[in-house]
Protein backbone atom coordinates (compact mmCIF):
# COMPACT_ATOMS: atom_id res chain seq x y z
CA UNK A 1 0.00 0.00 0.00
CA UNK A 2 3.09 2.38 1.01
CA UNK A 3 5.93 1.23 -0.88
CA UNK A 4 4.53 1.77 -4.30
CA UNK A 5 4.28 6.08 -5.83
CA UNK A 6 2.31 7.59 -8.49
CA UNK A 7 2.33 5.05 -11.69
CA UNK A 8 3.92 2.47 -10.59
CA UNK A 9 1.42 1.84 -8.14
CA UNK A 10 -1.59 -1.16 -9.28
CA UNK A 11 -5.49 -1.14 -8.91
CA UNK A 12 -4.82 -3.29 -6.02
CA UNK A 13 -2.60 -1.09 -4.32
CA UNK A 14 -5.47 1.67 -4.61
CA UNK A 15 -7.86 0.00 -3.83
CA UNK A 16 -6.15 -1.46 -0.47
CA UNK A 17 -4.91 2.28 0.30
CA UNK A 18 -8.37 3.80 -0.33
CA UNK A 19 -10.42 1.50 1.48
CA UNK A 20 -8.29 1.00 4.59
CA UNK A 21 -7.69 5.27 4.98
CA UNK A 22 -11.48 6.23 3.98
CA UNK A 23 -12.35 3.78 6.87
CA UNK A 24 -10.12 5.63 9.33
CA UNK A 25 -11.85 8.81 7.96
CA UNK A 26 -15.64 8.02 8.14
CA UNK A 27 -14.67 6.87 11.91
CA UNK A 28 -12.68 10.19 12.67
CA UNK A 29 -15.56 12.13 10.96
CA UNK A 30 -18.51 10.47 12.90
CA UNK A 31 -16.78 10.19 16.03
CA UNK A 32 -16.00 13.95 16.19
CA UNK A 33 -19.74 14.93 15.53
CA UNK A 34 -20.87 12.53 17.87
CA UNK A 35 -18.34 14.10 20.61
CA UNK A 36 -17.89 17.69 19.46
CA UNK A 37 -20.78 18.54 16.92
CA UNK A 38 -18.10 19.29 14.33
CA UNK A 39 -16.73 18.08 11.15
CA UNK A 40 -13.41 16.76 11.30
CA UNK A 41 -12.54 15.23 8.12
CA UNK A 42 -12.83 18.36 6.21
CA UNK A 43 -12.77 21.70 5.49
CA UNK A 44 -15.60 22.21 3.34
CA UNK A 45 -18.46 23.28 5.58
CA UNK A 46 -15.31 25.58 8.06
CA UNK A 47 -15.38 28.20 5.17
CA UNK A 48 -18.05 28.72 5.13
CA UNK A 49 -18.49 29.10 9.07
CA UNK A 50 -15.16 31.46 8.40
CA UNK A 51 -17.21 33.67 6.31
CA UNK A 52 -20.26 33.36 8.73
CA UNK A 53 -17.98 34.64 12.02
CA UNK A 54 -16.85 37.40 10.39
CA UNK A 55 -19.83 38.83 9.02
CA UNK A 56 -21.22 38.48 12.32
CA UNK A 57 -18.24 40.42 13.66
CA UNK A 58 -17.40 37.42 16.26
CA UNK A 59 -13.70 37.78 14.89
CA UNK A 60 -11.97 35.39 17.97
CA UNK A 61 -14.40 32.38 16.27
CA UNK A 62 -13.48 33.61 13.17
CA UNK A 63 -9.87 32.99 13.81
CA UNK A 64 -10.40 29.95 15.58
CA UNK A 65 -12.16 28.74 12.55
CA UNK A 66 -9.08 29.79 10.42
CA UNK A 67 -6.64 28.08 12.53
CA UNK A 68 -8.82 24.54 12.04
CA UNK A 69 -8.22 25.50 8.29
CA UNK A 70 -4.71 26.77 8.32
CA UNK A 71 -4.04 22.79 10.40
CA UNK A 72 -5.80 21.04 8.15
CA UNK A 73 -3.35 22.44 5.15
CA UNK A 74 -0.09 22.41 7.56
CA UNK A 75 -1.36 18.41 7.87
CA UNK A 76 -1.20 18.24 3.83
CA UNK A 77 2.03 20.24 3.84
CA UNK A 78 4.08 17.98 6.49
CA UNK A 79 2.97 14.72 4.19
CA UNK A 80 4.52 16.14 1.03
CA UNK A 81 7.38 17.67 2.62
CA UNK A 82 8.18 14.79 4.07
CA UNK A 83 7.30 12.78 1.17
CA UNK A 84 9.35 15.29 -1.04
CA UNK A 85 12.57 14.96 0.89
CA UNK A 86 13.27 11.34 1.75
CA UNK A 87 11.43 9.39 -1.04
CA UNK A 88 14.33 8.94 -2.63
CA UNK A 89 16.02 7.48 -0.01
CA UNK A 90 13.39 5.44 1.17
CA UNK A 91 10.01 5.48 -0.49
CA UNK A 92 8.19 3.01 2.55
CA UNK A 93 9.46 5.35 5.24
CA UNK A 94 8.70 8.80 3.20
CA UNK A 95 5.14 7.50 2.98
CA UNK A 96 4.47 6.02 6.40
CA UNK A 97 6.06 8.66 8.48
CA UNK A 98 2.60 10.84 7.73
CA UNK A 99 0.30 7.76 8.91
CA UNK A 100 2.75 8.00 12.41
CA UNK A 101 2.47 11.30 12.36
CA UNK A 102 -1.70 10.63 12.50
CA UNK A 103 -1.57 8.15 14.94
CA UNK A 104 0.30 10.82 16.94
CA UNK A 105 -2.67 13.27 16.91
CA UNK A 106 -5.54 10.86 17.20
CA UNK A 107 -3.90 8.59 20.21
CA UNK A 108 -3.70 12.01 21.52
CA UNK A 109 -6.86 12.86 20.96
CA UNK A 110 -8.04 9.65 22.72
CA UNK A 111 -6.16 9.84 25.57
CA UNK A 112 -6.75 13.24 26.56
CA UNK A 113 -10.49 12.96 26.00
CA UNK A 114 -10.58 9.69 28.50
CA UNK A 115 -8.42 11.00 31.05
CA UNK A 116 -8.61 14.68 31.26
CA UNK A 117 -11.37 16.06 29.02
CA UNK A 118 -14.06 18.09 30.90
CA UNK A 119 -16.08 19.61 27.88
CA UNK A 120 -14.75 22.95 27.95
CA UNK A 121 -14.86 25.31 24.40
CA UNK A 122 -11.36 25.73 24.77
CA UNK A 123 -10.52 22.05 24.79
CA UNK A 124 -12.78 20.79 22.12
CA UNK A 125 -11.42 23.84 20.16
CA UNK A 126 -7.88 22.49 20.79
CA UNK A 127 -8.37 18.48 20.20
CA UNK A 128 -10.84 19.58 16.29
CA UNK A 129 -7.82 20.97 15.35
CA UNK A 130 -5.98 18.12 16.08
CA UNK A 131 -7.94 15.89 13.98
CA UNK A 132 -8.42 18.15 11.15
CA UNK A 133 -4.15 18.20 11.47
CA UNK A 134 -4.53 14.48 11.28
CA UNK A 135 -6.64 13.91 8.36
CA UNK A 136 -4.55 16.96 6.09
CA UNK A 137 -1.91 14.29 6.98
CA UNK A 138 -3.74 11.46 5.73
CA UNK A 139 -5.34 13.32 2.55
CA UNK A 140 -1.79 14.80 1.27
CA UNK A 141 -0.40 11.92 1.41
CA UNK A 142 -2.75 9.32 0.06
CA UNK A 143 -3.22 12.15 -2.90
CA UNK A 144 0.28 12.72 -3.13
CA UNK A 145 1.42 9.35 -3.46
CA UNK A 146 -1.75 8.03 -5.68
CA UNK A 147 -1.63 10.73 -8.57
CA UNK A 148 -4.30 12.65 -6.76
CA UNK A 149 -6.63 9.40 -7.51
CA UNK A 150 -7.65 8.79 -3.60
CA UNK A 151 -8.59 11.20 -1.34
CA UNK A 152 -11.00 9.61 1.41
CA UNK A 153 -11.30 12.02 3.49
CA UNK A 154 -13.96 14.38 1.88
CA UNK A 155 -16.35 12.93 -1.11
CA UNK A 156 -17.91 15.84 -2.49
CA UNK A 157 -15.09 15.70 -5.61
CA UNK A 158 -15.52 12.09 -5.67
CA UNK A 159 -19.41 12.09 -6.04
CA UNK A 160 -18.88 14.67 -8.69
CA UNK A 161 -16.80 12.49 -10.35
CA UNK A 162 -18.94 9.16 -9.86
CA UNK A 163 -21.45 11.44 -11.23
CA UNK A 164 -19.59 11.66 -14.41
CA UNK A 165 -18.75 8.43 -14.72
CA UNK A 166 -22.10 6.62 -14.97
CA UNK A 167 -22.63 9.34 -17.38
CA UNK A 168 -20.27 8.44 -19.73
CA UNK A 169 -21.16 4.51 -18.37
CA UNK A 170 -24.63 5.30 -20.53
CA UNK A 171 -22.15 5.26 -23.98
CA UNK A 172 -20.28 1.78 -22.82
CA UNK A 173 -19.10 1.37 -25.73
CA UNK A 174 -17.67 4.82 -25.99
CA UNK A 175 -16.58 5.57 -23.05
CA UNK A 176 -16.02 2.57 -21.03
CA UNK A 177 -12.17 1.97 -21.21
CA UNK A 178 -10.36 0.09 -18.79
CA UNK A 179 -9.20 3.30 -16.99
CA UNK A 180 -12.87 4.64 -16.55
CA UNK A 181 -14.08 1.37 -14.78
CA UNK A 182 -10.77 1.37 -12.61
CA UNK A 183 -11.55 4.62 -11.29
CA UNK A 184 -15.08 3.86 -11.36
CA UNK A 185 -14.44 0.37 -9.03
CA UNK A 186 -11.91 3.06 -6.90
CA UNK A 187 -14.46 5.42 -5.72
CA UNK A 188 -17.40 3.13 -5.23
CA UNK A 189 -15.02 1.15 -2.40
CA UNK A 190 -13.97 4.79 -1.06
CA UNK A 191 -17.83 5.19 -0.45
CA UNK A 192 -18.34 2.23 1.26
CA UNK A 193 -15.51 1.79 3.11
CA UNK A 194 -16.27 5.41 4.92
CA UNK A 195 -19.73 4.76 5.25
CA UNK A 196 -18.34 1.60 6.94
CA UNK A 197 -15.86 3.01 9.35
CA UNK A 198 -18.51 5.77 9.96
CA UNK A 199 -21.07 2.92 11.07
CA UNK A 200 -18.81 0.95 13.13
CA UNK A 201 -17.39 4.08 15.07
CA UNK A 202 -21.28 5.12 15.61
CA UNK A 203 -21.61 1.69 17.57
CA UNK A 204 -18.27 1.35 18.73
CA UNK A 205 -19.00 5.17 20.35
CA UNK A 206 -22.02 3.94 22.76
CA UNK A 207 -19.46 1.36 23.96
CA UNK A 208 -16.39 3.05 24.53
CA UNK A 209 -16.29 6.66 24.04
CA UNK A 210 -13.03 8.35 23.37
CA UNK A 211 -11.32 4.95 23.34
CA UNK A 212 -12.86 4.90 19.96
CA UNK A 213 -9.72 6.94 18.86
CA UNK A 214 -8.05 3.79 20.04
CA UNK A 215 -9.41 1.27 17.60
CA UNK A 216 -9.75 3.85 14.61
CA UNK A 217 -5.42 4.06 15.00
CA UNK A 218 -5.76 -0.19 14.38
CA UNK A 219 -6.35 -0.06 11.44
CA UNK A 220 -3.56 2.58 10.36
CA UNK A 221 -0.94 0.50 12.09
CA UNK A 222 -2.42 -2.04 9.61
CA UNK A 223 -1.71 -0.22 6.86
CA UNK A 224 2.13 0.50 7.96
CA UNK A 225 2.74 -2.81 9.14
CA UNK A 226 1.19 -4.70 5.97
CA UNK A 227 3.98 -2.99 3.79
CA UNK A 228 6.62 -3.59 6.59
CA UNK A 229 5.91 -7.37 6.25
CA UNK A 230 6.20 -7.43 2.69
CA UNK A 231 9.44 -5.31 2.80
CA UNK A 232 11.00 -7.64 5.39
CA UNK A 233 10.02 -10.90 3.40
CA UNK A 234 11.41 -9.45 -0.02
CA UNK A 235 14.30 -8.57 1.79
CA UNK A 236 14.69 -12.47 3.02
CA UNK A 237 14.24 -13.54 -0.63
CA UNK A 238 16.78 -11.27 -1.68
CA UNK A 239 19.64 -12.30 0.83
CA UNK A 240 18.47 -16.01 -0.02
CA UNK A 241 19.05 -15.58 -3.91
CA UNK A 242 22.93 -13.69 -2.90
CA UNK A 243 23.18 -16.60 -0.72
CA UNK A 244 22.59 -19.19 -3.45
CA UNK A 245 24.80 -17.27 -6.34
CA UNK A 246 27.30 -16.96 -4.32
CA UNK A 247 27.50 -20.70 -3.98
Amino acid sequence: MLRKFNNQRSLKDNLQLGAFTAITAGAVNVTSLILFFAFTSNVTGHYAIFAFELINGNFFRALVVFGWIFLFFIGSFLSNLIIINLSQKNTYLAHALPLVLEIICILSVGFYGDNFYNNTLKETEILIGLLLLSMGLQNGLTASISNFQIKTTHLTGATTDLGILFALFTKREQFATPEIVAKAKLLIVIFCAYIFGAIAAGFLYQMVQFKTFYFICITLFFIIFYDLRKISKNRIHQRARKYIKGK
